[in-house]
């Protein structure tokens, strides 16, 4: 079984089904989502959809882990969540556009009123983080010095430097997004930051765990470039048995 770990979306849903046409999936094969579906980009309410209907057709496992953006999203609707007094200045006007709310009436009540309940379950359903053999999925990091049960949410959703700039205690590879790259962050054996910042005019990333390749597609493209990274894997095993 594959598993394929995406980066942030951002609302940039022709990159994103561009990029799912073109991954090798096979039937048992895993899909994990980092988070940050929405904001900023053209089209989150379509991201969405897409996603629903893709984990209603397919016959792969998909994994959708909450971002920050998720998270002030439904605090703005006065669901738990942190900083949703933010959400409108950090892309959520997009986001609320997408779903037909005009600029003069952007406001918890309407937005509740033109997300359908569909949408609602599923920013309400995302999980904080996921494990899939030696590699901890989750969306912004980890506190370095904490062990995996001891992690907060508002960590694993928020944390920048002291995660990316700090080696961690933990014993998983962790694939991460959140901190904009121009180009995927390997740090191994502690970290892969996939956050490749597509909705900024750059690339949208895709990481496959087992065969250690990616996948990538620029912001306006339709074609989808196919990379081996086994050698990065392999010059770790070296340095590290030297």
């Amino acid at each position: 079984m594959a598993c394929y770990v995406i980066g942030d979306i951002h609302g940039c849903l022709s990159e994103l089904s561009c990029l799912l046409e073109n991954l090798p999936l096979k039937p048992a094969d895993r899909i994990v989502f980092l988070g940050d579906y929405i904001d900023r980009g053209p089209d989150s309410k379509g991201v969405v959809s897409h996603l629903i209907g893709m984990a209603k057709t397919m016959n792969n496992e998909m994994v959708f882990l909450k971002g920050n953006h998720e998270d002030m999203l439904l605090a703005y609707l006065g669901f738990a969540g942190n900083y949703g007094e933010m959400f409108l200045l950090n892309g959520g006007q997009a986001t609320l556009a997408s779903y037909g709310i005009p600029p003069t009436a952007m406001s918890q009540d309407c937005a509740m009123a033109r997300i359908p309940a569909d949408h609602l379950d599923f920013y309400l359903s995302l999980q904080n983080y996921f494990l899939h053999g030696s590699f901890l999925c989750v969306h912004a990091g980890v506190q370095p010095f904490k062990a995996l049960e001891a992690q907060s949410q508002i960590d694993m959703l928020w944390i920048r430097n002291e995660f990316i700039s700090t080696p961690h205690h933990l014993p998983f590879t962790v694939i991460f997004g959140h901190t904009p790259q121009h180009e995927v962050l390997f740090d191994l054996p502690c970290k892969i930051g996939i956050d490749t910042g597509v909705v900024y005019g750059r690339k949208l990333s895709c990481i496959e765990l087992d065969e250690k390749e990616l996948f990538q597609i620029d912001r306006g493209a339709r074609r989808v470039r196919r990379t081996s990274m086994n050698h990065l894997w392999t010059s770790h095993a070296k340095s590290s048995t030297a």
